[in-house]
């Protein structure tokens, strides 16, 4: 099994050269995710996840590729759980995560860090109101607290 610390070395090297909507560096998100799970209470096998979360829906990784490595059946599932698919209704989505164990508490950190004032402040109002409905609405779906 990969330990933490190649499971994080192989999400930075996945996303490498890639960054987030403010310009930022992309493995400062899946870092935030990470910490934000682990802070949650989450335990490794969600941590790996939170590494990962984006790699198959950005193409950092494929599919293929996380049904082959050497992680639990667990971190696959709650990867794959949190992956949005092209077309897919959002209510569907949520429901993907609500039924996969330990897929929640990924994804709300993830929402915590996407929706963080802070890093929505440096974005044109349009994308920062856009986002910020999103970000809402799913947590609405998720039945987290706003």
């Amino acid at each position: 099994m990969l330990s933490l610390a190649e499971v994080e070395a192989l999400a930075r090297a996945a996303h490498q050269g890639q960054t987030d909507k403010a310009g930022r560096p992309y493995a400062e998100h899946l870092r935030a995710v990470a910490d934000g799970v682990r802070a949650r209470g989450g335990d490794d096998e969600q941590i790996a996840a939170a590494w990962l979360h984006d790699s198959v829906e950005d193409g950092a990784l494929s599919a293929r590729w996380l049904h082959e490595a050497a992680l639990s059946a667990r971190t696959k599932d709650i990867v794959l759980a949190v992956t949005k698919r092209t077309g897919e209704d959002p209510a569907a989505y949520a429901g993907r995560v609500l039924a996969t164990p330990g897929a929640l508490l990924v994804k709300e950190a993830d929402l915590a860090h996407n929706a963080d004032p802070a890093r929505l402040a440096v974005l044109d109002p349009a994308t920062r109101d856009r986002l910020t409905e999103k970000y809402a609405h799913m947590r609405r779906l998720l039945g987290l607290t706003p």
